[in-house]
């Protein structure tokens, strides 16, 4: 067998190789399945897709959805949000589900808050559905200072027009509990918010606390309430404890003071004798001076010996005296 009767086998597998590499590079069923939903579409635009490294399907199967839904959706749109990284499908599916419950809701918007970080789709969903958020037990004291625990169950439904930027869950939560214990606290007694738990409710959603969230808040209901500590008589009991402390601590200070006074007033005791003994030292000398000056006779003397002796002697009868009547009152 020559070359020329390989020729045309040749031939035949460039054109089945040339087909196979067409039929991969130009998705012509994708092409096929959109002309058949109505969809039209060039077979270019699809080639031009692949050489700005975009897939077809991606955005062509939500254009036909699209389509199919009756909305008016550019594929350009649908390009440029997949090449700016958003969730081509996720939009479209949340543009067909505000339409059919007729949330105004336009591509702009879908595409920012998918952009956004978050999913657009289910917050039409809970547009649509309002979602329940329960919060933990808040504690609050009322004015009595018993500490009243509520928990609150909120719900609330996604606002389209504040989802870019609003405050998420946590935001309504912190909120409402700081409501809650607002309103706990401006109770005269703790009875009062159990006889009408309600009042915490209407109190809390009559603040607007859904102001720049994404959210409205359809109604807060308070779930469950408990009695917990009394802090107020905590609280006494711990004042009265500080105020005993201070008193101990002011006595104990007193009493160092005297004390302190006590120990002085001995010192200047020891002080004054020591003076005493000292003048009393001086009084045999003064004697003698004036027995040699002449100023005073030895009869002088004898009769100061005599005083001293009498003065003695009363002193020991004096103590004598005391000491009996003391044994005998015993």
């Amino acid at each position: 067998m020559n070359f020329t009767d390989l020729m045309p086998l040749i031939i035949i597998a460039v054109i089945l190789i040339a087909v196979v590499v067409l039929f991969t590079f130009i998705p012509v069923a994708l092409w096929i399945s959109a002309l058949a939903a109505g969809v039209r579409v060039s077979i270019f635009t699809l080639v031009g897709m692949r050489l700005r490294r975009v897939v077809p399907s991606r955005v062509i199967n939500p254009l036909i959805k699209a389509h199919k839904a009756g909305l008016n959706v550019k594929i350009n749109q649908l390009e440029s949000h997949y090449l700016a990284g958003g969730n081509v499908d996720r939009v479209v599916n949340a543009l067909i589900a505000a339409h059919r419950a007729n949330i105004e809701l336009t591509f702009e918007r879908a595409a920012a808050i998918d952009l956004a970080g978050r999913d657009v789709l289910e917050a039409v969903q809970m547009s649509v559905n309002p979602e329940v958020i329960e919060t933990p037990f808040i504690a609050g004291i009322a004015m009595d200072g018993i500490e009243v625990k509520a928990k609150a169950r909120i719900t609330v439904r996604a606002n389209i027009d504040r989802l870019v930027g609003g405050a998420g869950e946590e935001t309504i939560i912190a909120r409402v509990g700081e409501g809650v214990v607002s309103t706990i606290g401006s109770s005269e007694t703790h009875a009062q918010v159990l006889e009408n738990p309600d009042s915490i409710s209407h109190t809390v959603l009559a603040k607007g606390l859904d102001a720049g969230t994404a959210f409205e808040i359809l109604s807060i209901d308070i779930a469950d309430v408990d009695i917990g500590k009394n802090i107020g008589a905590i609280l006494q009991t711990d004042q009265a404890e500080a105020d005993k402390n201070i008193a101990q601590a002011k006595a104990e200070e007193r009493r160092a003071m005297a004390v302190a006074q006590e120990q002085e007033m001995v010192a200047r005791t020891q002080e004054m004798r020591a003076k005493v003994v000292e003048a009393e030292a001086d009084v045999p000398q003064a004697l003698a001076e004036a027995l040699r000056s002449g100023k005073m006779g030895v009869m002088d003397y004898l009769n100061y010996q005599n005083i001293n002796a009498d003065t003695d002697m009363r002193d020991t009868i004096g103590k004598l005296t005391k000491e009996n009547d003391d044994n005998n009152d015993n």
